[in-house]
């Protein structure tokens, strides 16, 4: 049973950090792109942050992009999202997600999801 566990959001204020994890499980981390989302109140999940499965390609949302970095370690099956200079917007619930399509934008393209993990930016 593959499973995308997600860890490390909280409460930060404006202009902190925070580094979220994905840990994957049941599937062949190595073989997987794998992709951040977010979802705010009343607004529909974005796209925010992808990587290859090697981790030498990556892809970023503009409004995180220079902010946020992604990242990921194979030997360890996680997945990482840095997250510096946050700001009130960046208040979502941030997903995880794995795909064996290159590295996507488009949600339908992955395959597998994690439960998410709230973010809360405050001023």
């Amino acid at each position: 049973q593959v499973q995308l566990v997600e860890s490390g959001g909280g409460l930060v204020q404006a202009g902190g950090s925070l580094r979220l994890s994905c840990a994957a499980s049941g599937l062949t981390f190595s073989n997987y792109a794998m992709g951040w989302f977010r979802q705010a109140p009343g607004k529909e999940r974005e796209f925010v942050a992808a990587i290859s499965w090697s981790g030498e390609s990556t892809y970023y949302a503009d409004s995180v992009k220079g902010r946020f970095t992604i990242s990921r370690d194979n030997a360890e099956n996680t997945g990482y999202l840095q997250m510096n200079s946050l700001k009130p917007e960046d208040t979502a619930v941030y997903y995880c997600a794995a795909t064996l399509s290159g590295f996507p934008r488009r949600e339908h393209e992955y395959d597998y999801w994690g439960q998410g993990t709230q973010v809360t930016v405050s001023t």
